[in-house]
């Protein structure tokens, strides 16, 4: 077993870090990775129905995103940035706070030119907060009108020139999104899919299925602990619905794989394996560490982006690929010049 963070490590030039989307979602690049062997190949992501065969299925995770992200003032006047993790029916809402220095119990904080205003009610420690919103019940609502998109702390936008409530609200969110937004992060291997490739997708015989992953900030943390077995898993709340559940039943029949969209779907899929391929539909809390060693019980195949350097989801990566066959590959991303992260290219390991 490879039980170290730096075994994961891997030099990724700045300027290859994805700032935007391209202007169409499926323009995005496509590396294709055969899980066991064969080379390496260089595609668009619109080519995806070329590498997958009738038969097969596509697993995704349909989460919302919540704009869960507000910029405003302090009751001092310092500046205040604020991500929405949790928010009960009432208006109260765990959040991360980032100012100059942390506020007090009390403290009135205005966000969004006053349209959201909140009191700190207390201090929950490493940066989280308990505060509660003025808008009460409406609050869901009001974000929805002016909360940015929670874009991940490596996409920079300049000052106040915050894209979030235009391009980037549509863009860090996929067009199958439904229900209540209740993630704070993209699964982002979705962001690459247009209805004119699912079309294509059905068209080919390909089907398609859905689940759910609350995606928390978590996915952002870094791991701390060099010995892997010492890091502790983020938990967050998932669904694999009874649909799912024969979709994938029915691939095995048919002889087709079972293909997670994204890391959050391989993981939902992982922790709903009941064995030789089957899966369960049930819905609780997944905090699956999937690192190499790891024996995949459900699926056969993965839709993922480039991740960073020694993170959980580049461990993920490597269980289904093979370590040092995944780091070669993204070194040969970095020599091609592949987009990396939330906005960038995508790789297909089949």
């Amino acid at each position: 077993m490879t039980d170290h963070r730096s075994d994961f490590l891997f030099d990724l030039p700045a300027d290859l870090i994805a700032q935007n989307p391209l202007p169409t979602r499926d323009s995005s690049r496509l590396m294709h990775l055969p899980v066991k062997r064969g080379n390496l190949s260089h595609h668009r992501f619109r080519d995806l129905p070329d590498l997958l065969a009738p038969g097969d299925l596509l697993v995704a995770n349909d989460v919302r995103v919540r704009p869960a992200r507000l910029v405003g003032k302090r009751s001092t006047g310092g500046r205040v940035e604020c991500l929405v993790l949790f928010l009960d029916v009432d208006g109260t809402s765990e959040v991360l706070l980032k100012s100059g220095r942390g506020p007090s119990p009390g403290e009135q904080l205005s966000f969004e030119e006053g349209h959201c205003v909140a009191t700190v009610e207390s201090s929950l420690g490493k940066g989280r907060w308990r505060i509660r919103f003025e808008a009460g019940p409406d609050t869901p609502a009001l974000l929805d009108a002016w909360g940015r998109a929670p874009l991940p702390p490596y996409i920079r936008r300049r000052g106040e020139d915050l894209v979030s409530r235009g391009e980037d609200s549509r863009r860090y969110q996929t067009i199958y999104a439904r229900g209540e937004a209740n993630a704070v992060a993209a699964p982002t291997a979705g962001l690459h899919f247009t209805p004119e490739l699912l079309g294509c997708l059905q068209e080919k015989g390909v089907e398609w299925s859905t689940l759910r992953l609350d995606v928390g900030e978590g996915t952002f943390r870094p791991v701390s602990e060099e010995d892997l077995d010492r890091h502790k898993m983020h938990r967050e709340s998932f669904e694999l619905p009874h649909a799912t559940e024969m979709a994938i039943e029915r691939a095995r029949v048919r002889g087709g794989r079972v293909i997670a969209v994204g890391t959050t779907s391989c993981r939902v899929l992982e922790t709903c394996g009941v064995g030789s391929g089957r899966v369960k539909a049930s819905s609780g809390q997944a905090d699956l560490f999937i690192r190499p060693s790891y024996r995949f019980r459900v699926i056969d195949g993965l839709i993922t982006n480039f991740h960073l350097p020694g993170s959980t989801l580049l461990m993920l990566v490597a269980a289904l690929g093979g370590r040092e066959r995944v780091l070669d590959a993204y070194e040969e991303a970095t020599k091609r010049s592949y987009r990396f992260y939330s906005y960038g290219d995508a790789m297909l390991l089949l």
